[in-house]
């Protein structure tokens, strides 16, 4: 209303300029109590008026002032002016920067779907400066055959034009991958796409295919960071994704070749794809920002959900940032078993000198735990000639699982994964040749033994009868 003068000048978009406030109370009694107590002499009411609108009101209130000259009057219908117009700016940016945001948030999947086996987490995350806005985006897609695809992108820039080629970007590479491509169509084809549109964007993004039920991973990168693999004892590795040009790039180009990198992602590992938001900061090393972000994850909760609510956290700790941040955790369940059947398993990586001597470690530790330690020579025997052979003979790891079988007579049996179809075959080696006992000693240790295929690979197995008396309480 216009029982103040402030808002009498607003509304009549007139400035007022007063050298007795005492008198001015008698025009607007609400001022009554507020003069007698501030004990001003003077005050100028400007109207914030832009583009002919009312936008806001300014009061300058005065002491030892008993008139306003008309430089004054004009001093402060400038200083009206200037305020009027940042303010209609920053009322102007406000509405920018939502129906960004907006923008950006319908762009976005708006729930993760479930998946038997696996739990998946996603979080994204605005800038802390500028439109709030960007290019990044994550996504999760069913795929033939129960398999999902998980994608974790970031298109060029921090403006709509960004968001707008984002989600034109996400909704094609979701069209490709649902037609049951592999992942090198799927990027070259989502590559291609960019490329058509009418921009001079290009994008980054890391995209896999992940079987829950084998924990087969075929994962590519397209110019992007790579992923993180948090192991089930709490390590935490980075896989030497291979992959090619970001997207758009490669088909400008003409190198749309994309290798894909297997990986195996075991019961209780969880894969963290993120945008460079998350270690890149104004001023800092991305490197170091890699390692506290190893960190995070190593020293951080299991679940997927709480791995990126934790990961979220960090981002807030660290605000502002410059750049979006998009995250995206799939974790496969543990799968341990039961009491009266118990399971474990142990990847072995190529690279990785002191694996054999660690799922030794492991799968005695577990024989004596489930009552067969009285059989554990025989199990590190077979084991270490089944994974050394998988080695040798694979350009992949290995997946090493124990498990305990109760029916119809409690035994222990061994399986040693790996991704070669060549099926191993039993030789009678000659007195001074160096090779081909392995599977002679695994027949000799074992109860029995056998091979079944797996997917693209096979599984070697053999099985070893309980010696002893079976522990308490059925563990």
């Amino acid at each position: 209303d216009e029982s103040l003068p402030l808002a009498e000048a607003v509304f009549t978009q007139r400035p007022r300029f007063v050298t007795s406030l005492r008198e001015l109370a008698d025009t607007f009694p609400r001022l009554g109590p507020y003069v007698k107590r501030l004990e001003l002499d003077a005050a100028a009411f400007l109207p914030l008026v832009a583009r002919a609108r009312s936008v806001g009101g300014l009061a300058l209130l005065f002491r030892g002032r008993d008139e306003f000259t008309a430089e004054d009057r004009d001093l402060c219908l400038g200083l009206a002016g200037i305020v009027a117009r940042s303010l209609q700016r920053a009322i102007l940016f406000d509405g920018e920067r939502e129906f960004a945001t907006g923008l950006q948030s319908t762009m976005l999947p708006q729930h993760i779907p479930k998946f038997p086996g696996v739990e998946i987490a996603a979080r994204y995350h605005a800038a802390g400066s500028g439109r709030q806005v960007g290019g990044d985006w994550y996504d999760v897609i069913p795929l033939p055959r129960r398999r999902i695809g998980i994608v974790v992108g970031d298109v060029e820039g921090h403006d709509t034009q960004a968001a707008a080629v984002m989600g034109q970007l996400r909704i094609a590479l979701r069209a490709f991958a649902g037609e049951g491509h592999p992942p090198s169509t799927v990027i070259a084809r989502a590559s291609r796409f960019l490329a058509e549109l009418d921009t001079d964007r290009f994008a980054t993004c890391t995209y896999a295919q992940v079987d829950p039920a084998t924990g087969d991973v075929r994962a590519i990168r397209a110019g992007h960071m790579e992923p993180m693999l948090r192991h089930a004892d709490g390590r935490v590795s980075t896989p030497r994704v291979r992959g090619g040009l970001p997207l758009g790039l490669a088909t400008e180009f003409e190198q749309e070749e994309y290798p894909e990198t297997r990986l195996d992602l075991l019961p209780g590992e969880a894969f963290v794809l993120f945008t460079d938001g998350l270690v890149e900061h104004p001023g800092g090393d991305i490197a170091a920002g890699v390692t506290a972000l190893t960190e995070a994850v190593r020293d951080g909760p299991v679940q997927a959900g709480a791995i990126a609510d934790h990961l979220s956290e960090r981002v807030s700790r660290i605000r502002p940032s410059a750049d979006d941040v998009a995250l995206l955790v799939l974790r496969r369940d543990l799968d341990p078993g039961t009491p009266f059947a118990p399971r474990i398993h142990q990847y072995l990586h190529p690279a990785d000198p002191q694996g054999l001597a660690e799922t030794r470690t492991a799968l005695r530790g577990a024989l004596e735990d489930w009552g067969f330690a009285a059989v554990a020579d025989d199990v590190e025997v077979a084991a270490g000639e089944l994974m050394v052979n998988a080695l040798l003979h694979t350009e992949a790891g290995a997946v090493i699982t124990l498990e305990v079988l109760p029916d119809p007579a409690r035994r222990v049996r061994l399986w040693v994964k790996d991704r070669s179809s060549e099926f191993p075959r039993r030789r009678t080696p000659g007195e001074a040749a160096t090779s081909g006992r392995g599977l002679l000693l695994v027949d000799a240790v074992a109860d029995c033994w056998g091979v079944e295929p797996r997917g693209e690979g096979k599984a070697v197995w053999c099985e070893f009868t309980e010696a002893g008396p079976e522990p308490p309480g059925g563990a």
